[in-house]
């Protein structure tokens, strides 16, 4: 077995009232890796990315105690939030940083965070994204070489083929209720849609941002808030659900888009950084469903409608999405890709 791998990650990562697509990520990469090396665990502490002072020291503390020249894999979340953290480890240690969502991405999010995270990632010795145009992105936006960002897609689990209604109007949206998921545009682009009957599960945490949610809930009573769900409570959400919407404003992949096609249930999202890569397409070239601008109500609103009106449509997108199941990635594939990363 090769040398220890220190892995840095947020203190709430397992907390089960806060799913997120990237701690997922992190937990099935880690459980991958560990199978190749020793893996030890660092829990930042705080609430990250706007930590106290004192958990700044906590983690300064952390890395300082380990020995000269360790591989360290930090969870993007942290590692950008402390710059002057990984500057000052930056010739101890390897570094390795990996990026879930950029954090100035964030909507409404305080740009000394961006300017932050460029000093955090200049400060690392490898940078790795979750999808090529997030890679891009990450580049782009802190000035760093062009392909200097390596990119590790997630995995998905195989599940069982969710069963579709007739009239496909079991609508699903899986995401933390924030404006960068975009549910304000979704409940919106439902609310003028009155024929044929619709119905909309909107699975995620509620108290991310709760004054948003609160307005997301009061636009109509016609969708289901369950905050947010995991495990068979997860898995029975996407077999009951006819179509999965992600409206996001931002994205660096969508994982929630793979784990419905490995349902067969296809996808209507945003064409927004990697949920393209991530929808992909069968291996005729159909796609499992369509991409529209993101913030574009109108544009929601007339794709709902074809999906409720038009049979052969709902048809055609099941049948790719039945195609491109065939094709996802397993998350042995993604620890592979960041295996060959870390030295």
């Amino acid at each position: 077995m090769t040398s220890t791998l220190y892995a840095v990650l947020p203190g709430g990562i397992d907390d089960p009232a806060a799913p997120s697509g990237g701690n997922t990520y992190d937990r099935r990469v880690l459980a991958g890796l560990s199978a190749r090396r020793a893996v030890h665990e660092i829990r930042a502490p705080g609430s990250w990315p706007t930590p106290a002072a004192a958990d700044e020291e906590r983690l300064a503390a952390a890395l300082g105690a380990l020995s000269p020249g360790a591989t360290v894999l930090l969870d993007g979340l942290v590692a950008c939030a402390a710059p002057g953290v990984m500057e000052a480890q930056r010739r101890r240690l390897t570094l390795v940083v990996l990026v879930h969502l950029p954090l100035g991405d964030e909507p409404g999010a305080d740009p000394a965070l961006t300017a932050g995270e460029g000093r955090a990632l200049r400060a690392s010795s490898r940078v790795v994204a979750t999808s090529t145009a997030a890679a891009r992105r990450v580049e782009q936006l802190h000035d760093l070489p062009h392909g200097s960002v390596h990119v590790a897609p997630p995995g998905v689990d195989p599940a069982p083929v969710a069963a579709p209604s007739e009239a496909g109007n079991r609508l699903l949206c899986v995401a933390a209720i924030t404006p960068r998921k975009a549910q304000d545009v979704l409940v919106e682009a439902l609310s003028v849609v009155d024929d044929p009957p619709w119905r909309l599960r909107c699975v995620g945490s509620l108290d991310r941002d709760a004054g948003f949610a609160a307005r997301v809930r009061s636009v109509s009573d016609r969708v289901e808030f369950p905050g947010p769900l995991t495990g068979t409570a997860l898995g029975a959400a996407y077999a009951s659900a006819d179509l999965l919407v992600l409206p996001s404003r931002a994205e660096t992949y969508g994982m929630v888009v793979t784990e419905a096609l490995a349902r067969g249930v296809p996808v209507l999202a945003t064409r927004v950084a990697g949920v393209p890569e991530a929808l992909g397409a069968a291996p005729d070239g159909r796609l499992p469903g369509d991409l529209l601008p993101p913030g574009d109500r109108p544009a929601l609103t007339g794709a709902l409608r074809r999906w409720l009106t038009d049979p052969g449509l709902r048809g055609e997108w099941r049948s790719a999405a039945l195609a491109r199941r065939g094709t996802l990635r397993g998350w042995d594939e993604t620890t592979r890709r960041l295996s060959e990363v870390l030295p």
